[in-house]
């Protein structure tokens, strides 16, 4: 399995969401509504998730080992690296910037 693309959509305004990002995966899977929170240990990726009826939350999606997790966060958090270098894209929503595309 190979992350083939990642796009990441930066948050203003948010002290720990910084950004949500959508992936490909082998070119023909695609999971959208990843979020890239500030956490106490720093920066991780959220798998997307359902909020219950109890009010707890649900991963929608998401790696059933440690390697393909780290593999996905790696490269969403380096793709969010290179947003951050690019702060025209910052005031953009992202329905914006996919219309840019």
């Amino acid at each position: 399995m190979d992350v083939t693309e990642v796009r990441v959509f930066l948050v203003n305004n948010e002290e720990r969401l910084k950004a949500y990002a959508t992936i490909t995966i082998d070119n023909v899977f695609l999971i959208r509504d990843l979020r890239i929170i500030n956490g106490n240990a720093g920066l991780f990726v959220a798998m997307p998730s359902r909020k219950m009826k109890d009010g707890t939350f649900k991963d929608i999606a998401h790696p059933l080992n440690s390697e393909t997790r780290q593999n996905i966060e790696k490269k969403v958090l380096l793709e969010y690296e290179r947003e951050l270098g690019n702060p025209a894209k910052w005031e953009q929503t992202p329905k914006e910037s996919e219309e840019q595309k």
